[in-house]
């Protein structure tokens, strides 16, 4: 997808939120993103692998707090499987390691980033490996680069960066292209934190893609019920978006709640993964609908 499409398919997403109760028509829509009827249809098929119209139904409160009826049974079985269970063959498995403690003290001497900036159906993204696995993924989400870079290296005070799209490429296409996910090895996610975000970090990961948990349902399953803002501020501080997908823990009040790359973005992520759900051979690329 060209990186002007998302920020079209972002802003219909903004438009659709702020008019739900009027319902706007097909049309409406695409003049906000720019575009005649026919093409922003073709273009939002193209994103989604749905219409916009079945699109719209994954970004309600009321689709949402479905989500979370079923969260407890979700996580139960996802715990039970196992990262690698029958049920997640077809998904991208993820394994979070903790940086050492030699690591950590040394704030990341000795160790090097190679980087490179990428396209992602969200709109372009930061990512960031080392030789042991991938340390950070971020959106841009309006910022500069180098705003992103500072804080890659901020992260990683003494580590040696090297801007190296080459060497990044090649796991940006893992990520972010499903039909590449089947049967191939696990990525590897090295992250920094202490040990109750890397826990929590770790319950993020065995939330399965269309699926969504509150803050609640993650402080129950590592053992810390009562710890639920602790949770939140572990979610808020992941970094490694996407891969650890924070994107996918929402309110229990159905409501999805905020994100670092934009609110916006969060839903587009829940939903675009809801529709490979619900819809994982379905194409709607003809034809013109009311949203």
């Amino acid at each position: 997808m060209h990186r002007a499409d998302y920020a079209r398919v972002e802003k219909a997403i903004l438009y659709l939120e702020e008019n739900f109760r009027r319902q706007p028509g097909l049309k409406e829509v695409a003049r906000k993103a720019g575009l005649s009827e026919y093409h922003f249809h073709r273009l939002f098929t193209r994103w989604a692998g749905i219409s916009p119209k079945r699109f719209l139904q994954f970004l309600t409160a009321e689709y949402a707090r479905g989500l979370l009826r079923e969260s407890p049974n979700v996580l139960e079985a996802a715990y039970e499987a196992g990262l690698s269970g029958p049920g997640r063959l077809h998904d991208l498995i993820v394994n979070v390691y903790a940086a050492t403690p030699g690591e950590l003290k040394g704030r990341g001497a000795g160790i090097t980033i190679r980087y490179g900036l990428h396209p992602s159906p969200f709109g372009d993204c930061l990512l960031a490996v080392t030789d042991k696995g991938i340390c950070a993924l971020s959106f841009l989400a309006g910022r500069r680069p180098a705003e992103a870079v500072e804080e890659l290296r901020k992260g990683w005070g003494k580590a040696n960066l090297v801007e190296d799209k080459n060497a990044t490429k090649a796991v940006a296409g893992r990520i972010f292209e499903p039909s590449r996910q089947s049967g191939v090895p696990p990525l590897n996610v090295i992250v920094k934190g202490t040990n109750f975000q890397v826990k929590v970090w770790e319950a993020l990961v065995r939330i399965p893609p269309g699926c969504a948990a509150s803050y609640e349902d993650i402080a129950v399953r590592i053992g810390s019920p009562g710890a639920v803002r602790a949770v939140g501020n572990a979610v808020g501080r992941n970094p490694v978006a996407f891969l650890i997908p924070c994107h996918r823990v929402i309110r229990k009040t159905g409501a999805f709640g905020n994100y670092g790359g934009g609110a916006a973005r969060k839903k587009a992520i829940l939903a675009w993964e809801a529709a490979r759900k619900t819809f994982p051979d379905r194409k709607e690329m003809d034809g013109k609908q009311e949203i």
